[in-house]
């Protein structure tokens, strides 16, 4: 099966959060620096010293261990008691991505916070330049049985509290056409841990559309598909989080860290109006 490269998965959790995926950089040059080790990177010198405080902006000898990182970023060690949230408010990025990118902790640890050109992630999603998407993922417009974002666990469901939903959840009847929401390229039609049999569609490598849950796959991948186009039926594979037959859809961003889910309702509202 083919794997997934860059893509963040809220529903199993990303087994490799950020600060798992650090890399050591040994010094074998003369007149080597942080600057100059960053550029083979491509990294901000700003990340490297974050994430190497000891060395500074200097000559570094040979043999020494440099920490790099997969993206711009630093570490932070969250105050105690501290949610998601207060994170977020703090540093201007949504809980979400901060949730997504270190590993779905249930609280805030030793948490990477990223950052690109001293530019962070907006706090709230934005619809890049069109008003969305020009289908539906179902024949007819459907009723939400859960919504996007931060939701609270049923009296049915272990370790109450609050959950992330990456996506939204549609009631249809099992087995009904799922449709792909625009043209695009099929890159991911298998299994995938809480998805269960899952499609990812590429559109135009800016944005992806997600179709979970399913029953049976009707596509492969390096397919190109039409808005519209039966790509599956609806099912009840992976680990749902309702009880009821649905669909679960969600919309992911390209940014440099990974794809970050978006809410759905933003790029589906002229279908909902």
């Amino acid at each position: 099966m083919p794997l997934l490269p860059s893509i963040i998965i809220a529903l199993s959790c990303p087994s490799e959060p950020v600060l798992s995926r650090l890399q050591r950089y040994s010094v074998t040059k003369t007149g080597e620096t942080l600057t100059t080790i960053a550029q083979i990177y491509n990294l901000s010198p700003q990340t490297l010293e974050r994430f190497n405080p000891n060395l500074g902006e200097k000559v570094l000898p040979i043999n020494t261990t440099v920490t790099i990182p997969p993206v711009n970023g630093m570490p932070i060690q969250a105050p105690e008691g501290s949610s998601w949230q207060d994170l977020s408010n703090y540093y201007g990025i949504r809980a979400d991505v901060l949730f997504e990118l270190n590993g779905c902790q249930k609280k805030p640890s030793l948490v990477f916070i990223p950052s690109f050109s001293n530019q962070t992630l907006p706090v709230k999603p934005k619809v890049i330049s069109y008003t969305g998407f020009s289908g539906y993922p179902l024949p007819k417009i459907a009723k939400i049985g859960l919504g996007y974002g931060w939701q609270n666990k049923t009296s049915a469901q272990k370790d109450q509290g609050k959950f992330f939903h990456s996506g939204i959840d549609l009631l249809a009847d099992f087995n009904s056409p799922v449709l792909a929401v625009d043209n695009g390229t099929v890159v991911y039609a298998g299994v995938e841990k809480g998805y269960g049999k899952l499609i990812i569609i590429n559109h135009n490598g800016v944005l992806q559309s997600r179709y979970a849950q399913l029953n049976q796959i009707k596509v492969k991948i390096g397919s190109s598909v039409k808005a519209g186009q039966v790509i599956a039926t609806v099912g009840v594979s992976g680990d749902p989080d309702i009880t009821p037959t649905h669909l679960h859809f969600e919309v992911r961003l390209k940014q440099p860290v990974g794809w970050i889910s978006q809410d759905p309702m933003l790029y589906l509202v002229q279908k909902t109006q």
